[in-house]
Formats: structure tokens, C-alpha cells, sequence
């Protein structure tokens, strides 16, 4: 038995998506542990681009089992329109190939009115949510005043809820964010509807882990975001609601962590980031459009689920050594080293200038990073394409260089490099 856990080192969009997928080939189980229909995982298989928000990258293999585990919040319908849009391209999504937590909690409409109308109120001090209501809903869950979708099994129970849930939201919507009143019987329709639709993939997903861990079975776990988004480990307080470390993996499925055997960090090759907050490295110039690219492509720096633009810089090495100690990594993938080759000269942050002090640590005050200037080292590019290498060895030196600058950083050895968006674009060292 053994699991493998998957974790963003950065502030997410990684590449974690396709990295899960390719080892999902390998796995009985994968299940995703954390955030919700925020984050957007792009697959890429020969011309099919798929992105998914809530259902695991695993999907796409029929032998695999997929949890969405309790630590996930659920948007309903994004979750049924995902399943609609897979079965007509042909993917099985069937309660026996997917299975949603009864512990999961649900993303109603209320929250994503008060996560719009709250970010608004911040103005300037806004922190740069995707607006969709995943922050209310984990604070409804934190209240003890969410619903989950064991719930959905029960309909008139279910339907006598959400009716109180929604009363008892309007009093907010209307005194405090003067919003319009939700109509509760319109909810109540709409959510009913999709708790039928639903209902057969709830289980008790922790019973699922504890048999295929007992079963000598492998997991996968599909974090989402990245380890600087982390509620309690990222820079707070922009950051997201869940748990997107190594911990979060545990606690959002429910396992020891006895049956842990690999954590793997994904850093992508230069740093990205979408919100607000500090960014080090960030570079607003020619080098940071180059970096992103133009957005004619899906793997281009822009968000699988927003649209918006990435913020580009060069790789923050001090963010990789902070992930890899809060996480415990045993190894590290490299994604997207193919977009550096057409620079002549690359450099990596290995410390910040703050206020003249040299600092090695990443720092937990958002202010502080604000201020932070980076500290660079230079490593020659190689300016040569490696789309379709195959073999470390056949990267040229300067490629393999700045990898092993990488592993250094992170303390653990490069098992995978990502030299290209397709699946088949891959070495494994």
C-alpha cells in the first residue's frame, strides 16, 4: 500500500494538473483534497486539451477510481456540468468512477454573492478572489453552518435546509452587503434538482481510502493551488480558504500519514501568480510578457478558470526551499523548462534584500514580502527548443544545469521534467 501526494510549491498553476494525470496511469486511486471549482488543472492529450475544476485529472483513465475528497467545497452545478461535458467527449464519469464526499461542503449562491460584494467593500485591500464563493463557503463550514452533500441523499430533508439556509443568509445579503433577496423556493428547486442528480456518487469516501489502502492499492492525492496560497502557510492573507500542503492532504480525505511514500512539490520553471500580494521576482517588462506568452495557446499564462493574466517573473528560489521544508518534499517536478529556451541568461532569486538585511527565509509578514527586492544568481540559457526530448541526457548541459540549481534549492532530487504541454512531453529521470 502507499500513497503519493502532489503539492504546488509556488502560488499555484504549477502544471500539477498534467503531472497528476501522468502518474494517474499508475494509480487505483486519485482523489483531490483541497479547494474547489477555483482551481483549473489543463490536461493535454495529443490535440485534446481538457481542464478540470473539480473532477481529478484521473479521470481520463478507465481503470482508476476518483474522489472528491471532504476537504474539497463543491459548487453542484459546476460539478454536473463537468460530468456533462466529459460524457460527451466520451470520458466514463459514473458513480462507480466517481465518488464525491458526504462530508464535502456545498458552495451556494448566497456565497458567491458575499464573496463578490466583500471583495468589493475592500477596495483597494482587495486580496484577489476568483469571486465564486469558495471563502464563504469554508467559512460557513468553519461556523458550522454549511451544508455538505451527504445532505443531498436526503431530499425533503435537504430541501428544508437549504430553504432555512437561504432565509437566514437574505437577513445578511440585504442589511450588510445591501444585496437582493435570494427567492428560497427558486433555490430550493434548483439544489433539490441537482441533489437528485448527484445523490449516487456521495459515499463516505474515507471507507473508499481505508479499503484501498488495506487492499495494498496506490493513491494519488491532487492538491490544488499552491503552497503560498496555503491558508496557514501562504502569505496571509492572500491566500486561499483550504489547506493546500502536505497536512491538507491528510486531513481533506481522511488517512494516516504511516501510508505516505512520495510527496512530490511541482515547480514550475520561472514564477507565476495571479491576485494580489508581494512577488519578489516579478518582472512587468518584455521578459515577463515573453514569459507568459500571448494567450493564443491554453498552456499560456492565463487561468484555467478566471482568464486572467499571470504575473510573470523569474523563479523565486527562496519560495522553493520555504515549500519544500513545510511540505517534507521527497522529490520535485519541473514544469514548463521548455519556455526558457529562448533566453540567453536566466536567473534565480536564492534570497531577498530587505531594507538592507540579507533574508534566507521566506517571510510569513505579507508587508514585509511587499518590500522585499530580490537577490539574483545568472545561469546561462541554452537557447535551443527541447520540446520532444526524450532523455535527460539529450537536454543540453545548460538545461540540465539550471535543473540540478533547482534541486539544490529544494533539497531533493528532479524525478520528472516537463519540456512541453502534452502528457507525452515528459522525461522521467
Amino acid at each position: 500500500m502507499s500513497v503519493t501526494i502532489i503539492v504546488g510549491t509556488q502560488w499555484g498553476d504549477e502544471g500539477k494538473g498534467k503531472i497528476t494525470n501522468l502518474l494517474a496511469r499508475e494509480a487505483d486511486v486519485v482523489a483531490r483534497y483541497s479547494g474547489g471549482d477555483n482551481a483549473g488543472h489543463t490536461v493535454r492529450v495529443g490535440k485534446d486539451v481538457f481542464k478540470f475544476r473539480l473532477v481529478p485529472s484521473g479521470i481520463l483513465y478507465p481503470h482508476t477510481t476518483c474522489l472528491i475528497g471532504n476537504g474539497v467545497v463543491v459548487n453542484p452545478r459546476t460539478l454536473i456540468d463537468e460530468i456533462e461535458g466529459l460524457t460527451e467527449r466520451g470520458v466514463e464519469v459514473s458513480p462507480a468512477h466517481l465518488k464525491l464526499s458526504d462530508r464535502a461542503h456545498l458552495i451556494m449562491p448566497y456565497d458567491a454573492i458575499t464573496d463578490r460584494a466583500t471583495e468589493r467593500s475592500r477596495g483597494a485591500l482587495k486580496i484577489g478572489t476568483t469571486r465564486i464563493g469558495i471563502g464563504p463557503a469554508y467559512a460557513n463550514k468553519a461556523a458550522r453552518v454549511g451544508l455538505r452533500a451527504g445532505d443531498m441523499v436526503d431530499g425533503k430533508h435537504f430541501a428544508e435546509m437549504v430553504s432555512a439556509a437561504v432565509m437566514a443568509k437574505n437577513v445578511v445579503l440585504e442589511h450588510v452587503y445591501n444585496e437582493p433577496l435570494l427567492d428560497p423556493a427558486q433555490v430550493v428547486k434548483e439544489y433539490t434538482d441537482f441533489a437528485v442528480r448527484l445523490a449516487p456518487y456521495v459515499v463516505d469516501t474515507s471507507v473508499i481510502m481505508s479499503e484501498a489502502l488495506r487492499d495494498g492499492k496506490h493513491i494519488l492525492c491532487e492538491g490544488a493551488q499552491g503552497t503560498l496560497l496555503d491558508l496557514d502557510h501562504g502569505t496571509y492573507p492572500f491566500v486561499t480558504s483550504s489547506s493546500c500542503v502536505t497536512g491538507g492532504a491528510l486531513s481533506g480525505l481522511g488517512f494516516g500519514p504511516q501510508h505516505i511514500r512520495r510527496i512530490i512539490g511541482v515547480v514550475k520553471a520561472f514564477q507565476v501568480r495571479v491576485g494580489e500580494g508581494g512577488m519578489p521576482t516579478e518582472l512587468t517588462d518584455e521578459t515577463g510578457d515573453l514569459l507568459r506568452g500571448t494567450g493564443d495557446q491554453p498552456w499560456d499564462e492565463y487561468g484555467t478558470v478566471t482568464g486572467r493574466p499571470r504575473r510573470c517573473g523569474w523563479l523565486d528560489g527562496v519560495t522553493v526551499r520555504y515549500a519544500a521544508r513545510v511540505n517534507g518534499l521527497t522529490e520535485i517536478v519541473v514544469t514548463k523548462l521548455d519556455i526558457l529556451s529562448s533566453f540567453e541568461t536566466l536567473r534565480v532569486c536564492v534570497a531577498y534584500n530587505y531594507r538592507g538585511k540579507r533574508l534566507e527565509h521566506f517571510p510569513a509578514n505579507a508587508k514585509i514580502l511587499a518590500e522585499c527586492e530580490p537577490i539574483y544568481e545568472e545561469l546561462p540559457g541554452w537557447e535551443k527548443d527541447i520540446r520532444g526530448t526524450c532523455r535527460l541526457k539529450d537536454l543540453p548541459s545548460a538545461a540540465r544545469d539550471y535543473v540540478r540549481f533547482i534541486e539544490g534549492l529544494a533539497g531533493v532530487p528532479a524525478t520528472i521534467i516537463s519540456v512541453g504541454p502534452g502528457r507525452e512531453e515528459t522525461i522521467i529521470v
